[in-house]
């Protein structure tokens, strides 16, 4: 038995609506011993939290399969001293049951007298009156409260007021009438997310609203960015909701985020959630799809009762779960006339006076209830749809629909957003689903990442016609061997004639360098791959210039690239401008 990780979470998480802190623990061995360790250490913490006069703190348990999360709520000013409580309560349990060095039992009436005045000093160092007061005086108007160990902020956007964390104002002096929130809508899920914030963002601005966004790719306010990177967790969302620009924000919200923090805020006026896939399985106790859609499906427990939670009818997990959160379902489907799924039933719930954003033939279409559809936009009039091949983008047209519909975007606002992301050059959706032609050949340049999404981007590049088909392929260290694999597998649909494996030296995570690239080359061995059709590039850059080597008129390039995207843009561009 092992204690893996004690963090801090300061907002809503998957043990509770209240900040705190977690221990992940590896929990084997018989299940009553692990029972009793789980027991003890509720009851040893209990002991710290009365000790310390946090009485009206709350405890938690989460199971997974090989161990367990065990969480305290804990003042949010005292957080850094509640990860000390919740790995005292794991070291007393530990001693207690009789695992620890030399089988010691519970502490002696010393010993806890230490660990109880070592913690009171903690938290007194910790202690912070006027944040307190500052998010009571918040709560008490209904605005949002966002704090960290720089900045504290009340407001959202343009009613955002901020300042540094050691001076903060006494309640009486904050202009009051001047604070308030702006919307906010969250995305998540396996894939599709960074498309669907940019659609909703371009649906906002096309309703002449100032849309602020977080994604993978950077913090941005209207077309302007305020940095490039991955922004997908709290501190992005943190920076943009302070910017005194923004309206409107449609935030990337990453499943490593929530775990690691929880959610940044504790209500939003909707929440979408593309898709459940397998990745990235086996971190912070998410160990199969189960536990990722309850993962996922938390940023939907933010959503205010007026608000809206923009689900995928087609995804099972979302079908049999999504119906089972606290606010009104607005749900998606490319496939409304199949039979109904895992117990959904959208006709039902239209009828029910429900809402649904929905591919009607050649059509999207806005349903409130039974009796109200209202055409968005033709297929043929949303460039990303590649008339209706890109099937995945379908689906992420789907879910930006939903959201423009709960932040209060008008029809005809959507569709001119919609057809204003056009990706010409790569420049409206960087890195998703860009396709040009070169000297006679096409270059299809995408982000995907996991079998699932590699899976939807072959069923659009197969609908291309080519001569030949090259595929460049890698993965991060951090996935096990089976997941590699499966990536593999997923790539092979494509019956490449030619692969491209590559290294991400930035992304190694832990593994050897080729280690990766050895595993992927061995299943497209497995699978019938020649090994004179393999060959294998050091960086993504140097794998787009064999690409381009290889490529005559006729051929598809297609081009995953992850870490190297504007890199191997500018390759693509130049080599466009030699040959014009």
């Amino acid at each position: 038995m092992q204690p893996h990780d004690a963090r801090r979470l300061t907002g809503p998480n998957l043990l509770s609506r209240r900040p705190g802190a977690v221990l992940d623990a590896r929990l084997g061995g018989v299940e009553a011993e692990v029972e009793a360790v789980i027991g003890e250490w509720r009851r040893q913490t209990r002991r710290m939290l009365d000790a310390l006069r946090w009485r009206d703190e709350e405890l938690a348990v989460r199971r997974f399969a090989s161990g367990a999360s065990l969480f305290a709520s804990a003042p949010i000013d005292a957080l850094y001293t509640a990860t000390e409580v919740v790995e005292w309560g794991w070291e007393a349990a530990v001693r207690a049951v009789g695992g620890g060095a030399g089988g010691e039992d519970e502490p002696d009436a010393a010993a806890f007298a230490a660990a109880v005045e070592r913690l009171r000093s903690a938290a007194a160092r910790e202690r912070h009156p006027a944040l307190l007061a500052l998010r009571d005086a918040a709560a008490a108007r209904g605005v949002a409260f966002l704090a960290d160990d720089e900045r504290v902020t009340v407001g959202l956007g343009t009613g955002s007021r901020t300042w540094p964390r050691a001076e903060l104002p006494p309640p009486a002096a904050v202009d009051w009438p001047a604070v308030h929130d702006v919307p906010v809508a969250l995305v998540t899920g396996t894939n599709g997310k960074t498309t669907t914030v940019r659609l909703t963002a371009a649906m906002l601005a096309a309703a002449g609203r100032t849309a602020g966004v977080t994604s993978t790719d950077c913090i941005a306010v209207g077309p302007a960015v305020l940095d490039f990177g991955d922004f997908s967790g709290p501190g992005g969302a943190r920076t943009l909701l302070r910017d005194r620009r923004v309206e409107a924000a449609v935030l990337e919200t990453a499943r490593g985020g929530v775990l690691r923090r929880g959610l940044v805020l504790g209500r939003v006026a909707a929440a979408a959630v593309t898709n459940i896939a397998a990745d990235h399985l086996g971190d912070y106790g998410v160990e199969d799809l189960a536990g990722l859609a309850e993962a996922k499906l938390l940023v939907t427990s933010a959503v205010a009762p007026e608000g809206r939670a923009v689900l995928n009818a087609d995804d099972p997990e979302l079908a049999a779960r999504g119906s089972r959160g606290p606010s009104p379902v607005t749900w998606t489907s490319l496939e409304p006339r199949l039979p109904a799924a895992a117990g959904l039933d959208l006709a039902a719930h239209l009828a029910a006076g429900g809402d649904a954003a929905l591919l009607d033939g050649e059509r999207f279409v806005l349903a409130r209830g039974a009796g109200s559809r209202e055409v968005v936009a033709a297929v043929s009039e949303v460039p990303i749809a590649f008339g209706g091949a890109a099937r995945y983008n379908l689906a992420n047209v789907l879910a930006a629909i939903g959201l423009a519909s709960a932040l209060g975007v008008p029809i005809d606002a959507m569709a001119r957003g919609l057809a204003a992301v056009r990706n010409q050059d790569g420049a409206d959706n960087p890195g998703r689903g860009f396709l040009m032609e070169i000297d006679g050949f096409r270059v299809l340049l995408d982000y995907a990442h996991n079998p699932h999404g590699l899976a939807a981007l072959i069923g659009f590049a197969s609908s291309l016609p080519a001569r030949r088909r090259l595929l460049l392929l890698g993965q991060a260290g951090d996935r096990d061997d089976q997941a590699i694999r499966e990536l593999a597998r997923a790539a092979w649909q494509l019956h490449p004639d030619r692969v491209i494996v590559k290294e991400l030296p930035t992304m190694l995570r832990g593994r050897q360098p080729r280690e990766v690239p050895a595993i992927l080359e061995a299943e497209l061995l497995r699978l019938g791959a020649l090994r004179e059709d393999l060959a294998y590039a050091a960086t993504e850059v140097d794998a787009v210039h064999q690409a381009l080597a290889w490529a005559r008129p006729g051929d598809l390039l297609l081009l995953l690239v992850h870490t190297q995207r504007e890199e191997a843009m500018a390759v693509l561009r130049q080599r466009r401008a030699c040959t014009r």
